[in-house]
């Protein structure tokens, strides 16, 4: 026959019970107390996709009732490029109004990024902890201004001395005449690929913040840091030529050390550095 429990006393499988509760930021992970499905995140991706997508059209729209002064804006760059009288040709009846087209959804997508971005947040926000969903809006606001300041470093600096230098080398035998849609894709994908790489601050913010990475980690792999950087410039240079590789590298060596002040600043202090 067993005792009676004595009063006060601990009973040893009540606290095992005790431990073995779930967490409260397991608990926030998935943000309901249960696990989503494949089949969840699949119909949450479509539900992301389809207002991001929707966000980048309503932009487009906009875009295209102002296409002429934005047509502008673009072209009177490019033209500066162009030995002096020299102008685009087009050989399709289509081309020019394509160009247009093209024109409108890259600037829907500028005026589209925070959306873009909040899509983004709320699909991978049910796999964070409650702690880590506080960065939302750190996230979306320095991820759309790195990405359009990467996109304005593209179109005031970098394609307008890239493509100078590419078609700086006419001669008596032969004159640059560039088409019209062969440049504008070298433009958008010169662009975009800025707006990519000038993300590199936001992806420390949200490592550093979560304890992934540190300003010191950063700082002893430098030396790495430098080879990745010169391996990711000349696969995103189109022409691969050493003036755009240069120009796409610099900033990104400016962005890692800036990284690194970022990651100081927002990394979680240990107790004992208190």
């Amino acid at each position: 026959m067993s005792a009676p429990p004595v009063p006060g006393a601990t009973d040893p499988d009540h606290e095992d019970a005790i431990d073995k509760r779930p967490d409260e930021d397991e608990l926030d992970r998935d943000g309901a107390g249960g696990r989503m499905s494949f089949l969840d995140h699949l119909d949450e991706l479509r539900k992301r996709l389809v207002i991001a997508v929707s966000a980048v059209f309503v932009g487009f729209m906009i875009a295209f009732g102002f296409i002429a002064p934005i047509e502008e804006f673009v072209m009177v760059p490019l033209l500066e490029t162009l030995p002096e009288g020299g102008t685009f040709i087009y050989t399709e009846p289509t081309e020019a109004f394509f160009v247009r087209i093209k024109i409108a959804a890259l600037v829907g997508l500028l005026i589209s990024t925070p959306v873009v971005f909040w899509q983004f947040w709320r699909f991978v926000a049910p796999g964070l902890y409650g702690n880590e969903k506080k960065l939302a809006i750190p996230f979306v606001a320095i991820s759309s201004l790195f990405f359009i300041g990467g996109c304005l470093f593209s179109h005031f600096l970098l394609f307008r001395i890239a493509f100078g230098f590419l078609g700086g080398f006419s001669t008596e035998y032969m004159t640059f005449t560039p088409r019209m849609q062969g440049t504008f894709s070298l433009y958008v994908r010169l662009m975009l690929a800025c707006g990519v790489v000038f993300q590199m601050p936001t992806l420390v913010l949200f490592l550093a913040r979560i304890g992934l990475v540190s300003a010191g980690f950063l700082l002893r792999n430098t030396k790495y840091a430098v080879l990745i950087i010169a391996i990711v410039a000349a696969v995103l240079t189109p022409g691969g030529d050493p003036v755009t590789m240069t120009l796409m590298a610099a900033p990104m060596f400016g962005l890692y050390a800036l990284s690194i002040g970022i990651a100081w600043v927002v990394a979680p202090r240990r107790k004992d550095d208190d």
